[in-house]
């Protein structure tokens, strides 16, 4: 481990590197922020100054597929047990035994994945808007209205046309579904065009061809979700209680999807409760 006054630019694992916006007080408690599809670790950025105020260090990565010098192109590079073991790296090189952990989006769903299947390094654990990705799969296979807000979660299998499709239609794709202005151009900066796309596009290709299991989680843990959120509905959200045998919270906003770039002040504070709650 590196030492816990050092602070992080980039880590490495297996020939990859990947970018790192590391800030707040250096002696704070760690949090570690994972983003989602399609954004990146400026999407933490709101959320991030509030926790700082209070004392928190933040680590916030761009992902594989994100960060420049971590896209590799083959798909199974981009397996649910590769993601896993990106965020251990970082962990190890916090310097820190456990940290706190925080996703959204894609983010959020490994996130739920390394707490469940590593809670010895997690602190605590809070999730926005994605359900637990065992509650996520019952709801996918027993109600309608989870296939029809997941419908574009097939439609990526397809090769190609996906990163074709999303590049050109970023802007009005991301508009239609509640991203503010703002942070979509900074998206679009980075990623609105097919090359990259690619890795991003193949976290959902790859998901389907992973061996990791979604256990049920110990470490305390807090569930956001939006009730207007138009990828992720409310069954999913409900059953995801039943996956988190340790301390729980769940907060339901009237909300869409993208809780840390429009409601980062109850996101920061759901984030706050759970690492004082967790000690």
């Amino acid at each position: 481990m590196r030492s816990i006054d050092e602070r992080i630019t980039t880590f490495s694992r297996d020939g990859l590197r990947f970018d790192v916006t590391d800030a707040g007080p250096i002696g704070g408690d760690v949090v570690i922020l994972l983003h989602g599809f399609p954004t990146d670790r400026t999407s933490w950025d709101r959320v991030a100054s509030r926790l700082h105020a209070v004392g928190l260090r933040t680590l916030a990565p761009d992902q594989r597929g994100y960060s420049p010098a971590a896209r590799p192109e083959d798909r199974d590079a981009y397996r649910l047990d590769e993601l896993v073991a990106d965020v251990l790296a970082l962990v190890e090189a916090s310097g820190r035994e456990r940290v706190h952990l925080v996703g959204h989006d894609w983010g959020g769903a490994l996130a739920w994945l390394v707490a469940g299947n590593h809670p010895t390094r997690i602190a605590s654990l809070t999730v926005l808007s994605t359900p637990h990705p065992a509650a996520m799969s019952r709801a996918w296979r027993t109600t309608i209205e989870q296939k029809r807000k997941s419908w574009y979660m097939a439609a990526f299998q397809v090769p190609w046309l996906p990163e074709q499709a999303v590049s050109a239609g970023f802007h009005s794709l991301m508009a239609r579904c509640g991203l503010p202005a703002e942070d979509r151009r900074r998206y679009a900066a980075k990623l609105a065009n097919p090359d990259a796309l690619a890795g991003p596009v193949n976290w959902y290709r790859a998901a389907p061809h992973s061996g990791v299991q979604a256990h049920r989680v110990r470490v305390p843990a807090t569930y956001v979700w939006g009730s207007r959120d138009p990828f992720l509905g409310r069954t999913a959200a409900e059953l995801t209680r039943e996956h988190v045998t340790g301390d729980y919270e769940f907060v339901e906003l009237d909300a869409g999807h993208w809780l840390p770039e429009t409601r980062d002040a109850e996101s920061a504070a759901a984030i706050l409760r759970r690492v004082a709650r967790a000690g």
